[in-house]
């Protein structure tokens, strides 16, 4: 298998995390975001949404978007549960982490990070208030829990820790949701956990690169 990854992307980050649990060997092949890399022709039929990151299995099939790749990783191991019931709830957390964790906490600190965005802009303030509902949401829900679904860990938790874990750096408080921390704590401490997410590169910085995102 290849794995076409951006290291300063948390939705790579996830597929790397759960790769790395799993035991299963990968070409990791780097993906410049902001040196153009996803904008040729070559890119273009690896993925022609030009998004990393891209999992190319043995067979040459590809497949884009990090929960699709999760999902289908995790069938037939302790990372995805076997009833159907607890399979939708875990669904359930994918889509949440997209809408509700990705967009708001993990846009705000790639906005904040690279200078697309002031801490005081109106759009930083309304992602951050997004944030916080949804990470008011996390701890509600996590207080009496120990992981997301069903009290193991699946790939709901790795998911959703991707954008969370680094979420003070949109300079949200976490301190103020301890259930999240604790939570956050128990995910990296589980075997096989690796969290080699770097920061936004000089590139990366508005202006400074090309890329679908300037």
């Amino acid at each position: 298998m290849k794995l076409y990854d951006y290291s300063a992307s948390a939705n790579c980050l996830k597929v790397r995390l759960l790769l790395a649990q799993l035991g299963v060997p990968y070409e990791r092949v780097p993906i410049d975001m902001f040196a153009g890399d996803t904008l040729t022709d070559a890119y273009a039929i690896v993925n022609p949404l030009r998004t990393t990151p891209v999992l190319e299995l043995d067979d040459g099939r590809r497949l884009s978007e990090s929960n699709a790749i999760l999902l289908f990783l995790s069938r037939g191991t302790r990372f995805l549960p076997e009833d159907p019931y607890d399979v939708a709830l875990v669904v359930g957390w994918l889509l949440f982490e997209q809408t509700d964790v990705m967009m708001t906490m993990g846009g705000l600190r790639f906005r904040l990070a690279t200078g697309r965005l002031a801490p005081d802009d109106p759009e930083a303030l309304r992602r951050r208030r997004g944030a916080e509902e949804a990470l008011q949401a996390l701890e509600d829900h996590l207080r009496p829990r120990v992981f997301l679904v069903g009290e193991r860990y699946t790939i709901a938790d790795i998911a959703v820790y991707g954008y969370a874990h680094v979420a003070h750096e949109a300079g949200l408080e976490l301190e103020r949701y301890p259930a999240v921390g604790r939570w956050l704590e128990r995910v990296g401490a589980q075997p096989g956990h690796v969290n080699d997410l770097v920061p936004y590169p000089a590139n990366a910085t508005q202006g400074a690169g090309t890329s679908i995102y300037d």
